[in-house]
């Protein structure tokens, strides 16, 4: 082989795993934002139900009834 085609498939080698990298780069960094995105989701989920429940114990605490039984009808 020539030192022309070893010059050429070295740079398409090395371009080969220049965008593998990039790609890999890519996709962690969208999978970081997913999973900041549910983690945010999540916990926006947890401070609403916790809300939630402090409102049904307040009420419960004001009309003499156990909290979490008192909101849910059971």
């Amino acid at each position: 082989m020539n030192l022309v085609a070893q010059i050429a498939m070295a740079a398409a080698e090395t371009e080969h795993h220049g965008n593998v990298q990039l790609e890999t780069l890519i996709f962690g960094v969208i999978a970081m934002i997913v999973f900041a995105f549910l983690a945010l989701v999540t916990l926006s989920y947890k401070n609403v139900a916790n809300r939630h429940s402090a409102k049904a114990d307040a009420w419960a605490a004001q009309h003499g009834k156990d909290g979490h039984e008192a909101g849910h009808g059971h």
